[in-house]
């Protein structure tokens, strides 16, 4: 193996010795999604001591799994939760400021196919408007029945009236939660995964730290904090329960669960099924729901679902009838309906609906109808609900539960209003759309020394080089061939053949980068559950 190839000590290697030494934290995260995430960097930024834990990858779960929107919530809007919207499009600009090569603005067009439509769903949108104020991304149009045809050409033009234009936001979710790790690890803290939280220890029934396993290698490490967090999204009771057990509490609401998952499925079809790089957006659909069409590195995104699901799978598959809701609602507003044959990939998120807790005494701490935060007698602190799009908000919400509870001393907010994040350093005029085919313009800042990794001429497939896989082994806390097929690159979620296609040469370099197995085989089994459409 060429020298050059291989550094002497590798991220992981690293990580490991790190978390290794006999250390006390101010705080310890475990769940490595936007929540976690976003907490790791607002305490890091602050100044505390910071050391985050993930049992799989960086993102693996929901956090990968969105619409790609940044949105401030219209229907939060139509059910009266003025503070909830005025909270999100306040988050929206900061996130689209901080990051702008991977969040930017982008058009929807809400297609009328009745009269009142327009005027009905454009009042609306002019109230979304004035609840943004300075933080609007443009104003709202009402258009014509030909101006809604110049934007979305392949809207399905028998009966179109009309449409209503509006602003929101779309970003690269994982990609996101890269720069949020990375940015977090600048500040000092020590963020790792694939690194299971195996138990909590405690001292005098307060939680003192976590025993962490290296799912890798089998090895357990001993974290000593202040304070534990538990953002691990709709797989938080299970830690909870362990709290709950371990501390000795003796009542059942102690462990009452909190979180009730709802399952989104998302389809990806070819650009030419909207051929635009404006949304389409559909308020109600027949059965109530929402439909988007979002143009999207390259493809279009069609969903989401929200139906209630009883298992926490990490790779759930979607059900008939999610499917089929998706294709039949498309074809009652695309010229050209897309098919089941038309389907490059689908994959499935669940989303963390916090159930109503009661006050118990159990110190919970209710921040919005969106997300939830509860310390527990032990003083571990719970996070869960929310979106993306409000992750740093949130954040702030945990650091605020840690100083009421006197887990940390309180330090001044707001530290990551104007923090931007790894990659966001590149003038806005070099700046590409995200809904443009992938490539070297997701690295923002980044792009030279993404270039100046050894194989960076050599394209493994359009938008992604060699020396792509090798930065993101090298500085990405890349591992498997599924971190960076599905994450570090979005090919998994953009057309699954293909990176089955790849699996295997995307492997030989990440095993020269690493030493470690990339697990090509386990990839390749997963490229079908995003090709698996149930029948």
């Amino acid at each position: 193996m060429p020298t050059h190839m291989q550094p002497q000590l590798t991220q992981r290697d690293a990580l490991m010795a790190q978390l290794a030494q006999a250390q006390s934290y101010d705080i310890a995260i475990v769940g490595g999604g936007a929540t976690g995430l976003g907490v790791a960097l607002d305490a890091a930024a602050r100044g505390f001591k910071v050391v985050l834990v993930e049992s799989h990858d960086f993102a693996k779960g929901t956090s990968s799994r969105a619409t790609k929107l940044v949105h401030g919530g219209v229907r939060y809007l139509a059910q009266g939760n003025i503070s909830l919207v005025r909270e999100a499009l306040h988050e929206r600009t900061t996130l689209l400021n901080n990051a702008p090569h991977l969040a930017q603005p982008l058009p929807f067009i809400m297609p009328s196919y009745k009269w009142w439509e327009t005027p009905f769903y454009g009042i609306g949108l002019k109230m979304y408007d004035a609840l943004a104020g300075k933080a609007g991304l443009g104003k709202t149009e009402f258009l014509n029945r030909d101006q809604t045809l110049k934007y979305l050409p392949t809207a399905l033009p028998q009966g179109l009236q009309g449409g209503v234009k509006y602003w929101d936001g779309q970003f690269n979710d994982a990609k996101l939660a890269m720069a949020l790790a990375r940015t977090a690890a600048s500040r000092g803290a020590l963020l790792v995964n694939y690194c299971r939280a195996a138990h909590l220890t405690y001292d005098d029934s307060k939680v003192s730290g976590l025993v962490c396993e290296d799912t890798l290698t089998g090895k357990q490490y001993t974290i000593k904090t202040r304070c534990v967090v538990n953002a691990t999204g709709v797989w938080v009771d299970e830690l909870r329960q362990k709290d709950g057990a371990a501390s000795g509490a003796s009542s059942k609401r102690a462990t009452k669960p909190m979180v009730t998952p709802s399952q989104g499925v998302h389809i990806v079809v070819d650009r030419s099924f909207l051929d635009s790089d404006v949304a389409l957006m559909v308020p109600k659909t027949a059965d109530g729901r929402v439909l988007f069409a979002v143009p999207w590195l390259g493809k279009v995104i069609l969903g989401t679902t929200d139906t209630p699901r009883n298992d926490l799978a990490r790779e759930p598959l979607p059900f008939k009838e999610e499917v089929d809701f998706i294709l039949n609602e498309s074809a009652r507003y695309l010229r050209k309906a897309p098919t089941r044959a038309d389907v490059k990939s689908v994959w499935v998120g669940l989303r963390p609906l916090v159930k109503p807790q009661d006050d118990d005494g159990d110190n919970t701490k209710g921040i919005s109808r969106e997300h939830t935060v509860m310390v527990s007698r032990s003083g571990m602190v719970t996070v869960t609900g929310g979106k993306w799009t409000t992750y740093r908000a949130m954040a702030e919400d945990v650091l605020d539960a840690c100083a009421d509870k006197s887990l940390l001393e309180r330090r001044a907010k707001g530290v990551t209003t104007h923090l931007k994040l790894v990659g966001a350093g590149m003038p806005a005029a070099q700046v590409r759309s995200i809904c443009l085919a992938p490539g070297l313009h997701s690295y923002g800042d980044e792009q030279s020394t993404v270039q100046a990794m050894p194989g960076s001429d050599r394209m493994l497939c359009d938008g992604l080089t060699e020396g792509m896989v090798r930065f993101a082994a090298r500085y990405e806390y890349a591992i498997t061939v599924e971190d960076m097929l599905a994450r570090r690159s979005r090919l998994l979620f953009l057309d699954a053949r293909l990176a089955a296609s790849l699996a295997h040469e995307v492997g030989r370099i990440l095993l020269q980068e690493t030493g470690i197995d990339p697990q090509v085989d386990a990839f390749t089994a997963l490229t079908q559950h995003y090709l698996q459409l149930p029948v």
